[in-house]
Formats: structure tokens, sequence, C-alpha cells
């Protein structure tokens, strides 16, 4: 059975994922900080709860203990956990508010991703899946029949950025682990307030395709629901 960890999982991306992956077969420890809204998310779904805070390494180190220690591998790390940051002047953003959204965005995925490695090298085809953006990406950012281009959110555009290349880099140099990016597309959360119009469901197809596709898939991608998209 194929055992799934993933961050920031009580709410909105994360939870569906999860949802979707139990319904999948999957054995899915959801992670999340928030204690009570992470054990209702999983007793909800049929999952386990872990508790992480991925911006705290004595947080995100006990999490792969608990692992560990109960299940003793993963198979599926989904780095999904990500803040959105101010949505202000760039003339207002501050060195704080930079370092709280890479905090969070990027170097949270590198914490989580090092923590998990020994768990995933114990798996028979192990995979790590970065929730990425297309906020992040220069192509459609430029695009102005894209909706990306309509937003300025500099911090978290420029984070994600940084998590696709973080994802190549990790493609190439993991061997014998496949990494890729998804983006969900505009879809509505919390952290747009609700305002995406594609369906919870339809933002987390990237994600699942990625989590329940066989040995030998390809790694270095970065994908949405409707497959395989540039870097740029």
């Amino acid at each position: 059975m194929t055992i799934t960890f993933i961050t920031g999982a009580n709410k909105g991306i994360g939870r569906e994922t999860a949802r979707r992956l139990v319904a999948c077969g999957h054995t899915v420890l959801l992670g999340a900080r928030d204690r009570e809204r992470g054990e209702e998310a999983a007793a909800a779904l049929g999952a386990r709860f872990v508790p992480v805070d991925v911006t705290d390494d004595a947080s995100v180190a006990a999490a792969a203990a608990d692992v560990a220690e109960h299940e003793g591998r993963i198979d599926v790390l989904i780095n999904n956990a990500g803040v959105q940051g101010p949505f202000a002047d760039p003339d207002d953003l501050t060195a704080a508010d930079a370092r709280a959204v890479l905090d969070v965005n990027v170097i949270g995925v590198v914490r989580t991703t090092a923590a998990f490695l020994p768990l995933l090298r114990r798996s028979d085809d192990p995979v790590i899946i970065n929730v990425s953006s297309g906020m992040g990406s220069l192509a459609f950012t430029h695009d102005p029949g894209r909706p990306e281009s309509h937003v300025v959110v500099p911090l978290y555009a420029s984070s994600k950025a940084a998590l696709t290349m973080l994802t190549t880099q990790y493609a190439r140099g993991l061997k014998g682990i496949r990494v890729n990016a998804a983006d969900p597309g505009y879809t509505a959360t919390d952290m747009n307030g609700h305002s995406g119009p594609q369906t919870l469901t339809e933002g987390t197809d990237a994600i699942v395709a990625l989590a329940t596709e066989g040995p030998g898939a390809g790694t270095g991608r970065f994908v949405d629901r409707h497959g395989e998209i540039a870097w740029s």
C-alpha cells in the first residue's frame, strides 16, 4: 500500500488531495501545524494526523521520527504547505515579509524534504511532489491572456519561481527519486477568498495524477490538470 505524507493538509488543496488519495487506497499521513484542525480533518477523511510545522526544525524532525516509528517509510511526499504573504504595494514590502513567505514556501520544502529523505529511500518507488503555481512562471505572468499576468504578489510569485527551480535541481540530484512540481491553477481556496473558478477537485487533479502514476514515470516535470507545462 502506498504511504503518502502531505504537509498543510488540514484544509484546501491539501485536504482535498488527502481525501482523494485515501479514496485511491493510499495510507495518508495528514500533516498540519494546527492540532485541532488536523485531527478533525484526519478523522473525517480516514487519514492519520501527524503534527508538523514546516518552519520549525524540531517539529519537522519530530514528524519524521513519528512516521519512522509507526509506518517505517513513505512512498510519496507532497510538499503542499504554503502561504501567500501580503497582497501589498511593492513599496510596502519588508524583509520580514519576505522571510516569512520564503520560510514556508521554499525553506520549508528543503527542511521537510531533508528530514523525510531517509524514509523515502526505504520505498521501492519514491516520489516527491512540490505544489507550486503558475504565478512562478515567467511565461504565464507575462501572458496577458492568463489570469497570472493580472496579479501582483511579488513574494508569493518569486517563492514559487524558486520552488520550481528547486524541483528541477532535486530531480537531477536525487537519484532514484521522482521529483515533480504541480500547478493547481486558479482554484477556490481560503488563500484567494474562494475567488478561483476551479473547484478543489479540479485544483488537485495534477497532484493526484503525480501521486498515483506508476514506476517509470518521468522526473523533473511541471504539470497542471491538463498535462505537462513549460518551466519558463
